[in-house]
């Protein structure tokens, strides 16, 4: 969209909003901007658009949303408070916590209605604090409903995909849960039955379902596109403009090997994730032994927004904190996430020298966390060791593998999986000397049914991807040869730290005051939930919450009150 009367700057684009980065953030507040009658232009540095959403399960935790009261789940404002102030605590302004519990429902209501975003609540998906104060049992996430692919045409083509083992089965985290379980349960079969009819449907009919972030993402692009947004691909963010006063009225891209400048009237949207992939960045600020080479994050996160920012005056926090992943990390292949992999009995996880330091079914941030709160020079924990008996691998899913099936080949030769038919001989080959007795210790507390050191099993969220057939789901003695270990390093999904902003998304220095003109939501802002993670779909569910909110509020700068949701 080129200017009628392009400033002294000399701006070749001229746009209401102009939105970096498209993920999740980005897509919310370019789809708000049309909603309000916005002109909005999205800038994506990489060839993809859909950013580390499109890699993630794409839930959403937003508490109060409609979805819950139809559930009849009884969810409430003060409820969701005590809930925050038990798990976030004061880490955040509580000006900030309000705002979220405030803009989330509406948000959520607002694209169900006016956009072909949806969701649909995941049951029993527990809050991951679900004894705290205002935690829920029953959980608060909800998670996008299963598109289509065909449907974005041409735009199929630009879309960041997640290249998940799911052997061409398209499952939502619902069906996970069963399906972890198939087994050993008839409700994991039976989800197996539905699954499989899905992708026998989808074969005959021609259609390429999605689910999870892929889901999220496709949604939201064909909203965007439907509406009349416009988005670049392979267009980094290279400056921003500010006027005299200081005012930011638009960015310098590169387009087709030059360096463009677009004005944005009302406002710039910061959303182009953290810097998991700077490695100089991660040294600076996060705990150490850190690496590139962990993270899930979408490539191109390397801290562009807060470099540029932070020439502005703008304020950091949470920089030396991570959304969390314990991964596995083969040779030559991406890391894996072990979120069900942790609650399944038969396995443990140790430091190097052999030892139990946590409740492995902990949530995901939580265990993170641990690892390095635990590591120390004489028993490191980073990495650690995951070890698992032939009983439990054939039961369960593990790593992208289906009950029973073998581990990679790779995997052996390279040295990366450790396997003994002895937990005696195994301790030898990971040279973690107090396995053995570890090993005896767990033992007997899963034949008693407690787990006396770490209370694996206590929590509901524990038993969610627990095995519902034995007395404690998370618990099973480690007997049956031969053993395995693979090490575990602290991965992550994203950084959490970033720009601070106020309860709509405005970017403050550290007088508190805005840096005019511009706004700030995802992981490159800090994050609304502080130093933990309250439940699945924490990171998305801000991240749009506040992209919808800083539209609102560049709405109402330019005096388009009208256009405001009530």
């Amino acid at each position: 969209m080129t200017s009628d009367n392009a400033p002294e700057y000399g701006f070749e684009y001229e746009y209401d909003v102009v939105v970096v980065g498209s993920g999740a953030a980005g897509l919310a507040a370019a789809v708000t901007a049309r909603l309000r009658g916005l002109t909005a232009l999205v800038v994506e540095k990489t060839d993809k658009y859909g950013g580390s959403t499109a890699l993630s399960g794409g839930a959403i935790w937003v508490p109060g949303n409609f979805h819950l009261d139809r559930a009849g789940l009884a969810d409430t404002y003060d409820k969701a408070r005590a809930y925050l102030d038990a798990t976030v605590g004061d880490r955040v302004p509580a000006a900030r916590k309000d705002a979220y519990l405030s803009h989330g429902p509406r948000m959520v209501r607002e694209f169900h209605d006016r956009t072909e975003i949806r969701f649909m609540y995941t049951p029993g998906y527990a809050d991951y604090f679900p004894e705290a104060q205002g935690g829920m049992a029953q959980g608060r996430s909800v998670e996008p409903c299963i598109v289509d692919f065909n449907r974005l045409g041409a735009l199929r083509h630009g879309m960041r995909r997640a290249g998940l083992p799911t052997y061409g089965l398209t499952m939502t985290s619902y069906d996970f849960r069963f399906l972890n379980m198939v087994g050993r349960t008839w409700a994991g079969k039976k989800a197996s039955l539905k699954v499989g009819a899905r992708a026998v449907k989808a074969l005959a009919t021609g259609r390429r379902l999605l689910s999870l972030g892929e889901a999220l993402i496709a949604r939201m692009r064909l909203s965007l596109e439907r509406l009349g947004g416009e988005l670049w691909l392979s267009a980094p963010l290279t400056g921003l403009v500010t006027d005299a006063a200081g005012r930011v009225t638009g960015v310098r891209v590169e387009r087709d090997g030059r360096e463009v400048a677009v004005r944005a009237r009302g406002g710039v949207v910061l959303a182009s994730g953290g810097f998991s992939h700077d490695q100089a960045l991660r040294e600076k600020h996060l705990p150490a032994p850190t690496s590139t080479a962990w993270t899930h994050a979408a490539e191109g996160q390397t801290g562009d927004a807060l470099r540029l920012a932070g020439e502005l005056g703008a304020a950091t926090d949470l920089l030396d904190k991570v959304w969390g992943a314990p991964s596995v990390c083969p040779p030559g292949e991406k890391p894996f996430f072990l979120v069900a992999d942790r609650g399944i009995p038969g396995m443990v996880i140790v430091n190097e020298a052999g030892e139990r330091y946590a409740n492995e079914a902990l949530p995901y941030h939580a265990f993170v966390d641990r690892m390095y709160a635990a590591d120390r020079p004489e028993a490191r924990t980073v990495p650690s060791w995951l070890i698992l008996d032939a009983r439990s691998k054939a039961r369960y899913l593990f790593a992208g593998l289906f009950p029973g099936q073998p581990f990679p080949k790779a995997w052996r030769e390279s040295g990366f999986l450790k396997e003994a038919d002895t937990v005696e001989e195994l301790a030898r080959r990971i040279a973690a000397p107090g396995l053995p007795a570890a090993i005896r210790r767990f033992n007997g507390f899963a034949e008693a049914g407690t787990d006396e050191d770490f209370g694996r099993g206590e929590s509901v969220y524990d038993r969610y991807y627990g095995d519902p057939t034995l007395p404690n789901p998370n618990l099973a003695p480690i007997v049956k040869a031969p053993f395995y270990a693979v090490p575990v390093h602290p991965g992550d999904i994203g950084t959490k730290g970033g720009l601070v902003t106020d309860g709509d998304g405005r970017v403050l220095r550290e007088d508190s005051s805005p840096v005019e003109g511009l706004y700030a939501s995802g992981n490159c802002s800090a994050a609304v939930m502080g130093e933990t993670y309250p439940g699945p779909g924490a990171t998305i569910g801000p991240a749009m919450a506040f992209g919808w909110a800083a539209v609102n509020a560049i709405t109402a700068a330019l005096g388009r009150q009208d256009s405001l949701p009530s």
